[in-house]
């Protein structure tokens, strides 16, 4: 009997730790496919502004009913957690979504995963800048290798890709930036909301300032478009916005948020290829070491120990 426990607790254990990392390599490619969805909408006409609600609109009733749940069984916010949750919103997910779907309109769906990529080496010089956290060697070096991919990548597109590249990599990049603030302000607050509760309510503020900027920006006419649209923005609610948010909670809290951090290297490589196949995107040698760099870079970033 004592045999047989030995063996089955490692089993389990292993069945556990490969459904976790599996959960979390399916929720990166997931969302990194909101890219090339995003392109296939553009096909149609849609601007940004037109994309991005039909997004929330669809995601909102999902997370509205998570977020109804925890309001039930959870400890009710003060007034000074409720403005910094609804700043969270605006910063991390309706104007970092904004400032990405504008900038996809300009550049490969590719170079704007690699760009997005970037965000934890922006949460970590943030962090060095405002809060005089101490940056080891390590740290620079996965920066530098980090930077020198997506420089490569850049440089690649700016000479191949148009005119308004330049445009549309500084739009992705302020999206970056702005999901690092939004990470960086939320490390406090998850710990006294919890998870699954500050994304819900987060998500929640942020569908509600896309739909209104709609509305605002455009006639009530642009709500009339061509089924394939709809088809395509159910898909990116569903499968490229509520699933993988959730799946890399479910993936942290099995593997850790180290591993689950790891396996969202496979975005980009994931991106690259999914735009071959969707969108005759070309995938070159420039665009195949860039992206090696970034992945180097940040795995050299979660190997620091902490």
């Amino acid at each position: 009997m004592a045999f047989m426990n030995s063996t089955t607790f490692p089993t389990s254990g292993r069945r556990h730790y490969l459904g976790g990392l599996l959960i979390a390599l399916t929720g990166a490619i997931l969302f990194s496919t909101k890219a090339i969805v995003a392109k296939l909408i553009y096909r149609y006409h849609v601007d940004a502004v037109t994309l991005i609600t039909f997004r929330m609109a669809f995601s909102l009733p999902l997370f509205a009913g998570i977020a109804f749940w925890q309001m039930r069984t959870a400890v009710p916010l003060s007034t000074a957690d409720r403005w910094r949750l609804i700043g969270l919103g605006l910063v991390g997910y309706y104007l970092s979504s904004f400032l990405d779907f504008l900038g996809l309109q300009y550049i490969t769906a590719g170079l704007e995963r690699l760009i997005l990529f970037l965000t934890p080496s922006f949460v970590l010089l943030m962090s060095a800048t405002l809060l005089k956290r101490k940056v080891t060697l390590l740290e620079w070096a996965a920066l530098l290798v980090s930077y020198a991919g997506i420089i490569l990548v850049f440089l690649h597109d700016l000479k191949f890709g148009g005119d308004n590249v330049l445009l549309g990599s500084a739009m992705v990049l302020g999206a970056a930036v702005s999901y690092a603030v939004y990470l960086l302000q939320s490390g406090q607050l998850v710990t006294k909301v919890g998870s699954m509760r500050l994304v819900s309510y987060a998500m929640c503020v942020s569908s509600v300032a896309c739909i209104s900027q709609f509305f605002l920006l455009r006639p009530v006419t642009m709500l009339v478009q061509p089924t394939e649209v709809y088809w395509l923005s159910l898909i990116n609610a569903i499968f490229c916005t509520v699933l993988p948010v959730f799946m890399t909670m479910i993936a942290v809290k099995r593997i850790g948020a180290a591993t689950a951090s790891q396996a969202g290297m496979i975005g980009p490589v994931s991106t690259l290829f999914l735009g071959a196949f969707f969108l005759a995107e070309p995938i070159t040698s420039w665009q195949l070491g860039g992206t090696a760099l970034v992945m180097g870079g940040m795995y050299l970033l979660s190997k620091k120990k902490i």
